[in-house]
């Protein structure tokens, strides 16, 4: 546990102006970001006496190591370098808002020539238009399925849109009046992009304009005695009716603003919002976070504008947003929303009438959202805890392991050997610290030499990120092996104003070429799947890079021991014991990884071809050779005038190709064991090399092909 005043700046070292903080600790982690109107009143108020502080903020303060800052000109500015630091280092003692569920939106793809209505999650796309979120993907569907009568837009998938394309024959969708058919021609892009349109505005709440206009043609359908058309409007405004009625009417004014509701105790808040367009509540969404800090409600409310609106633009963001508190200072904050908007929004508490009303029922499903939550955490805490704690006794280890690495090998009867590391802190995965490696050093099947050169290769990496001190430097290069795959993309190479104008920034955790550091945080735990053998692996590894203060343990699958370096018996957890459970989730983590990866290599080398190897030969030449030719046995057997009929080979190119191909040798033809025919590859599937076999057909039943892999 650090001293505060062992990295406390100087006296008028710190800069009285407006600015953004980062406390980082021992490690360089940053653990803490901050903004202030004020940097030296703001970062003063942590280095005053420890009794003094709130519990969670003397825990911050104590972990930290350093603290540093960048000056900045406005609140505003601050308030955006803050939103950006918090998305790219993800500081563990920041309130980080978590869904409480992946949202389903209605999207309509307005960028594609026949724009399609389907169900989306996840991250939002450039020239899509979406609706909700909403509470279930069945009440999308549903809505959908009654305003197809109307709106008949296309909601197939491309494979299923080509095919009818291809055949001439819509989907059933096409036949029932459900779909306007673009597929077959029946209606042009262009008015298909207008019906679509429509159906976003329907959506957006303007539906007055559709229903009036078919109320019209429903009375003109029957003054012209067409009785069969005039039904059949008629059942298309009970079905919009219909569909209008799973959202009712909350604000008489056709309001469009977003509701933000706060129930919070001492240690957790949860957040509640409704979405309301057009004065129907269009989508509602709840958050739940942990008070790792001190922070008052306003200050709750002003990190929930921050992940709401923080990559929004234009009309995702509302004229009025209802808060229950007003963040301190509010200026910053709405002009921060108004230049996200483009043009004024109006941040403020509702005081009377149906909006306060309608903040009242979004306040009580904040709290029983918060209730709810602290029902399964409570539990889910306790058992966590437990688990660590019980892992810590039976490893003799001083104290729980917050953060365990687990290493597993994977590979098809000595091909395609790779290694996972897996990474649980706090009993949780933290997928983003996940790693993946090639094994490099030898070629063949030997887990004990993978275990160690994989242990060997990961920290030496700590070990050269632990000797810099200060600014962190260019790092050892790492190896194609050494792959990244967390769960973000690399950020920028440093945070810039919305003119553009650059920040002075403190050394990040960064290496000079903009990539993310890798393994420059050590674990309490290593656990290795296997027994003595891969643990002595392990541990030797350690041994001989010096390092003697990080426990090893192995969990053998046969009969779920735990095996400790230089122990002839193992440790055997009771099978009821929440530290084994713990363990074996561990395991079974690393496993998925290590042969998802493993799988994803070997497929990958099975669809080479020998045409790969040929320099200069890109896609697009490679299909049209397999296309003019049908297979490569026949593109083989060609000569050098005819590879030249291809549109775009030259005569030099068609020489490097015929050369390639001679110098492959064909692949043994596979066995269908069913029939005993031998496959010739003149469907056009490419080839193998000798020196990248595929998988023969025959070898055994799909059950006993998984039980060979690793």
């Amino acid at each position: 546990m650090a001293d505060p005043s062992s990295y406390r700046p100087r006296p008028g070292e710190i800069p009285d102006s407006p600015g953004v903080y980062r406390f980082r600790d021992e490690h360089r982690r940053v653990i803490y970001v901050g903004k202030a109107k004020s940097l030296r009143q703001r970062l003063a108020n942590y280095f005053q006496d420890l009794a003094n502080l709130h519990p969670r903020t003397r825990t911050m303060v104590t972990t930290a190591a350093s603290v540093e800052w960048t000056v900045v000109s406005t609140e505003v500015e601050a308030l955006q370098l803050e939103y950006s630091w918090i998305k790219e280092y993800d500081p563990r003692f920041n309130v980080k808002y978590r869904d409480d569920k992946s949202y389903p939106y209605l999207a309509v793809t307005m960028n594609e020539e026949f724009p399609r209505v389907q169900v989306m999650r996840g991250q939002k796309k450039k020239g899509v238009r979406y609706f909700g979120p909403y509470g279930h993907a069945w009440a999308i569907r549903d809505t959908v399925d009654l305003l197809l009568r109307v709106f008949p837009v296309r909601t197939c998938s491309a494979g299923v849109f080509k095919n009818a394309a291809r055949t001439g024959r819509p989907c059933l969708l096409g036949y029932i009046g459900k779909c306007s058919a673009p597929c077959v021609g029946r209606i042009d892009p262009d008015d298909h992009w207008d019906l679509a349109d429509e159906f976003c505005d329907f959506m957006a709440g303007r539906t007055g304009t559709y229903l009036r206009r078919l109320e019209r043609q429903m009375a003109e359908a029957a003054e012209d005695m067409e009785y069969e058309r005039a039904a059949r409007l008629r059942d298309d405004i009970g079905a919009l009716k219909k569909a209008m009625e799973k959202s009712a009417v909350v604000l008489a004014d056709a309001t469009d603003a977003d509701l933000i509701a706060v129930a919070e105790d001492e240690l957790e808040a949860a957040v509640q919002i409704f979405h309301v367009r057009g004065g129907r509540v269009r989508g509602q969404r709840g958050w739940v976070t942990d008070k790792v800090e001190e922070i008052t409600t306003g200050a709750l409310v002003e990190h929930a504008l921050q992940q709401l609106y923080g990559e929004e633009r234009g009309d995702a963001v509302p004229k009025e947003v209802l808060v229950p508190a007003l963040p301190d200072p509010v200026d910053p904050v709405q002009e921060w929303l108004t230049e996200r908007r483009g043009s004024g929004v109006s941040l403020r508490i509702p005081q009377r009438g149906d909006k306060k009303a309608l903040m009242e029922t979004v306040q009580r499903n904040a709290q029983q959202a918060l209730v709810l939550h602290k029902t399964k955490r409570a539990s889910d805490l306790t058992t966590r805890s437990r688990a660590l704690e019980e892992i810590a006794e039976a490893l003799g280890l001083d104290s729980a392991p917050l953060r365990i690495e687990c290493y597993d090998i994977s590979h098809l009867q000595g091909d395609d050997v790779v290694a996972s590391m897996v990474v649980f802190e706090d009993g949780l995965a933290r997928k983003s610290e996940y790693r993946r490696f090639q094994i490099k050093g030898f070629a063949g099947q030997d887990d004990v030499r993978s275990m160690h050169e994989v242990i060997t290769r990961r920290f030496r990496r700590y070990l050269a990120e632990k000797e810099k001190t200060g600014e962190w430097a260019d790092g050892e290069e790492p190896t194609d092996g050494d792959r990244h795959t967390g769960g973000g993309a690399a950020a920028s190479d440093g945070p810039a104003l919305a003119d553009g104008t650059a920040l002075i920034e403190a050394p990040a955790l960064k290496d000079d070429d903009g990539r993310p550091k890798r393994f420059a945080y050590p674990p309490q735990l290593v656990v290795v799947d296997g027994g003595q053998p891969q643990v002595a692996a392990a541990q030797r590894a350690l041994d001989e890079l010096g390092i003697d203060d990080i426990a090893v343990c192995g969990l053998a699958k046969r009969l779920e021991e735990v095996w400790l370096p230089g122990e002839d018996d193992p440790v055997v957890l009771p099978r009821t014991s929440e530290g084994l459970y713990l363990l074996q989730r561990v395991r079974d983590e690393a496993h998925r990884f290590a042969i998802t990866y493993q799988r994803a290599k070997r497929a990958k080398r099975f669809r080479s071809s020998p045409l790969d190897d040929v320099p200069g030969l890109g896609e697009t030449r490679k299909q049209a050779l397999i296309k003019h030719f049908g297979s490569v046995k026949k593109l083989r057997s060609a000569t050098i005038d005819q590879i030249c009929e291809v549109p775009g080979i030259g005569r030099k190119t068609a020489e490097t190709v015929a050369v390639a191909l001679a110098r492959a040798t064909p692949a043994a033809p596979a066995v269908n064991t069913a029939t005993g025919e031998i496959m010739d590859d003149d469907d056009g599937a490419p080839e193998t090399t000798a020196d990248a076999p595929g998988e023969p057909v025959s070898a055994g039943t799909p059950d006993e092909r998984r039980g060979q892999e690793r």
